[in-house]
């Protein structure tokens, strides 16, 4: 058996003298190599390396256990700020005006605890972000320098594979916690703007009734009265329409009108006059246009009664609604669809613009009365619509809302007037 000598490697057998040396032997064909082939291994420093690994292993534990800590701490974070954002959410949505009320100097936090500026928060998250991207930076540096250790190779494989698990771990929570920011952030602008245009309608009918409204019980308590079919009674509302991709149009509606009641809606934009319009010409029935496209509407209002009836819109699909009286007529699709209602336009009471903001014909104008012409930038409820039916809520509209300081009367003759009660305006009244 050929041996190489190797000092340090194997103890001497029983019954033989040490004399320092130390051998290790094999066994080899007789016709092989009796040279050496033993690779020898520098003598290793056992305690040292040791030490080295048992720092590296607390340095990884406390690692460990503070980006632990520091996750759990932002998952709480996260759900509070969701908590108190669905608190703002239905704080707007139960927010109702109290006729007795009065809008006071000093505007109290109805929102209990929630931040006034939610974006300290998004801050925040994001300078924990920071945090860990850091960490992971030295986490990093840590795993090149122990690359460069002189490990045994199993150690220090199994050191790289801890380190890329963990590495793992901190950027997919480095990427949640992004995720979350930006959901947070998406979200807390769109609670924000739903709050500011309830609170700016909220504000605009507050100084209505503060100032007061004339003639008028209350600013919405009017009716405009058109009586002759000329090309120049109308009235106009003051405000535009912003970009809107769904609509509700709600009025009470009276009229005798033959043939056909004319245009008690239209709304007309620079480069196309029929962007909304709501007619009945001739002997035949309602329609309704949106980009000068059209869809007949089964509504029947020439009876000379009040009738409630409120034409909802999409771009989805183009799809429609239309109610009288609380009741569900008629649903359609594909009317103009996949078009936004373009912003800036004139909105006409009682004519058709053949032009924004004029050249009216009188075969399309509207004889008769109109009230409480409200819009709002989505698809009313059902239940919605059937409250303002039947007299028991009325909703003003939070893109235009029917008051006597945004409607303007042209044209000797045209009037707005004091409005029956709403019950008096039901069809069994």
């Amino acid at each position: 058996l050929p041996c190489c000598l190797l000092p340090g490697s194997v103890q001497p057998a029983g019954g033989q003298a040490d004399d320092g040396k130390r051998y290790i032997c094999r066994a080899i064909p007789l016709s092989g190599d009796a040279s050496c082939p033993v690779t020898l291994l520098p003598e290793l420093n056992t305690g040292r390396q040791e030490e080295e690994l048992r720092n590296t292993v607390m340095q990884l534990r406390e690692t460990i256990l503070q980006q632990k800590e520091t996750i759990s701490k932002q998952l709480g974070t996260i759900n509070e700020l969701t908590t108190k954002l669905s608190l703002c959410a239905s704080a707007t949505d139960d927010r109702k005006y109290d006729n007795g009320g009065s809008w006071g100097k000093e505007k109290q936090n109805t929102m209990g605890d929630v931040p006034r500026d939610p974006n300290d928060t998004i801050d925040s998250l994001g300078k924990t972000m920071q945090g860990l991207k850091d960490r992971l930076e030295t986490l990093e540096q840590m795993r090149a320098n122990i690359s460069g250790t002189s490990f045994p190779s199993e150690l220090r494989d199994l050191l790289q594979r801890r380190l890329g698990e963990l590495e793992k771990q901190l950027l997919k929570k480095v990427s949640n916690l992004e995720e979350e920011k930006s959901m947070l952030s998406n979200a807390t602008a769109a609670y924000r703007l739903k709050t500011e245009s309830t609170l700016n309608a909220l504000v605009e009918r507050i100084s209505e009734l503060e100032k007061g409204g004339g003639d008028f019980k209350s600013p919405e308590q009017f009716k405009l009265s058109l009586p002759q079919r000329t090309n120049y009674l109308y009235g106009r509302i003051t405000k535009s329409l912003p970009e809107m991709y769904a609509f509700t149009l709600c009025m009470w509606i009276k009229s005798s009108a033959s043939p056909g009641i004319g245009t008690p809606f239209s709304y007309g934009v620079p480069g196309q006059a029929n962007e909304i319009v709501l007619i009945e010409w001739g002997n035949n029935p309602i329609e309704l246009l949106i980009n000068d496209k059209v869809a007949q509407l089964p509504l029947e209002v020439r009876d000379g009664r009040w009738n409630h009836i409120c034409i909802s819109w999409t771009t989805r699909d183009g799809q429609w609604e239309a109610y009288q009286n609380g009741q569900k007529l008629g649903s359609g699709d594909n009317l103009a669809a996949w078009h936004p209602i373009k912003p800036g336009g004139v909105i006409i009471l009682g004519q058709e613009q053949d032009v924004v903001g004029g050249r009216f014909d009188a075969g399309q104008a509207f004889v008769g009365e109109l009230s409480q012409v409200n819009i709002w930038d989505r698809v009313l409820k059902p239940v919605e619509i059937q409250s303002m039916a039947n007299c028991s809520s009325y909703i003003a509209g939070n893109i235009i809302s029917w008051l006597a300081s945004n409607v303007e009367v042209f044209g000797r003759g045209a009037f707005k007037r004091p409005l029956e009660m709403c019950q008096e305006r039901l069809p069994n009244a």
